[in-house]
């Protein structure tokens, strides 16, 4: 990379902070109804700041959910397309009283910028943002052509955007998609993450007697609620580890001795991993290394339970309802829809007697995996060794990006996943942040890598 664009992002690194921070302020949370304006607000920002960059076309699309952001810069004829996909909407801060700093007033302490959605994902999206603005103040044209679509659902499933992808298929046709929603390996080591894991949910609703009871007056006559969805929760996982849904593992795609090898080659310690979690100890399926666990097996994680009196003190009641949100982790070859419907069969069959059981189905997404000696992932794991001065890592992830499946189905375009994120920022928890040192790196891997495009693929 030239001296140009270096300069650039040494001398613009303080106005593009305050411009990301003004991005960060907006609470563009997509789970929750009464946030719907500050969407709209997040997605005109997204194509305000394209259309100031430099776009050709910068425009937000209203349908069924929360706005797409699209824009295009197509002035470099004969010249591979890249297609970037990013989200700005962002997870719920609960609980507040956690944050050290509010989660919208964003803040740097110790080289990290503090506030929800700095490292997932406006942080990332921000990042080729500016990038593709360096470039065309320094050089006056891209060496390729861009075109971005950044949602505002993934935080929810994304659940319109691939019959947007669908019906759309020719404005966002390109050569390679760019995605940076992932982490590194670890601080300095750079990572390609070639699989994702999937994911699908469910939620449990125990209902007992009509309104909560008295315990003295009718404990041991009624079935308590608690606990029959402790005893629904307890019987899908073995102490060992394992899922004991009946068919959960049926269809799972095994890791081969190759993988299995290169993932032990990376050298990273479980007590180091528990250390940094403030553990005890790891805990999870047997025979599997922690990484063979995150990144290529399946999980059933019960996510909230919820039931009768919880403030201070004791109240005697027999509660009259129960709740518990799952949500599994799935792989190649796992169909989030069979998986749900195994769930759902497995809670009605547990159910004990005295209450009935609702089951509701939510949060469907296909895992993904593809070849990792495409040229676009090479060319991107040169731009990030350049950068690091270490050698690249190819990984899978462990978490879920529902919609990146649906893209490889839809486009046919190889996808290239280069995060810059770190697995301890927080991202759905309180005190998310962003590593500012991966942000300058970053800005400098992005920018690199569309020069190395320029005809290569």
């Amino acid at each position: 990379m030239d001296q140009k664009l270096r300069d650039y992002f040494i001398h613009n690194r303080e106005r593009q902070l305050a411009e990301l921070t003004e991005y960060l302020s907006i609470p563009s949370i997509s789970a929750i109804p009464a946030y719907k304006e500050d969407m709209k607000k997040a997605a005109d920002w997204t194509a305000n700041m394209m259309r100031q960059i430099g776009w050709e076309k910068a425009e937000v699309y209203s349908g069924k959910g929360h706005p797409i952001v699209y824009g295009e810069w197509m002035k470099a004829p004969g010249m591979p397309t890249v297609l970037v996909y990013g989200h700005y909407d962002v997870q719920p801060v609960d609980p507040l009283e956690l944050w050290e700093t509010p989660p919208f007033e964003a803040s740097i302490r110790d080289g990290k910028l503090y506030a929800r959605g700095s490292s997932d994902d406006k942080g990332q999206v921000f990042m080729h943002l500016k990038a593709v603005e360096a470039i065309l103040q320094t050089h006056g044209h891209l060496p390729v052509n861009i075109k971005f679509l950044i949602e505002g659902e993934e935080e929810i499933g994304s659940p319109t955007l691939p019959a947007f992808v669908e019906e759309n298929k020719q404005l966002l046709a390109a050569d390679v998609l760019v995605i940076s929603d992932t982490t590194l390996l670890e601080r300095g080591k750079p990572a390609i993450v070639y699989g994702l894991r999937g994911m699908t949910g469910i939620q449990i609703d125990v209902k007992g007697a009509a309104g909560d009871l008295h315990s003295g007056l009718y404990g041991g006559a009624v079935q308590n609620p608690i606990h029959a969805i402790v005893e629904i929760l307890a019987s899908m996982r073995a102490k060992n580890g394992s899922i004991t849904v009946d068919g959960f593992y049926d269809k799972v795609r095994e890791l081969s001795a190759e993988e299995r090898a290169e993932f032990a080659s990376l050298g990273q310690s479980e007590d180091a991993m528990a250390s940094q979690l403030g553990v005890p100890e790891l805990f999870g399926e047997e025979g599997f290394t922690a990484l063979e666990r995150i990144w290529a097996r399946p999980t059933l994680e019960v996510n909230g339970i919820y039931g009768g009196f919880q403030g201070e003190g004791l109240k005697t009641v027999i509660p009259s309802e129960a709740h518990a949100k799952i949500t599994c982790r799935l792989v190649p070859d796992q169909d989030p829809q069979e998986i749900a419907d195994l769930l759902e069969s497995h809670v009605k069959k547990a159910a004990p007697k005295g209450v009935t059981v609702k089951v509701t189905q939510f949060d469907k997404g296909a895992p993904f995996l593809t070849p990792f000696d495409h040229p676009a992932i090479q060319l991107a794991g040169k731009a990030y060794e350049e950068v690091y001065g270490v050698p690249t890592a190819y990984i899978r992830g462990g978490g879920s990006i529902p919609v990146v499946a649906s893209f490889a189905e839809i486009l046919n375009t190889p996808i290239v996943m280069m995060g810059f994120g770190l697995s301890d920022e927080n991202f759905h928890a309180p005190n998310e942040h962003f590593n500012l040192e991966n942000f300058d790196k970053g800005l400098e891997v992005i920018a690199r890598y569309l020069f190395k495009l320029d005809g290569n693929l």
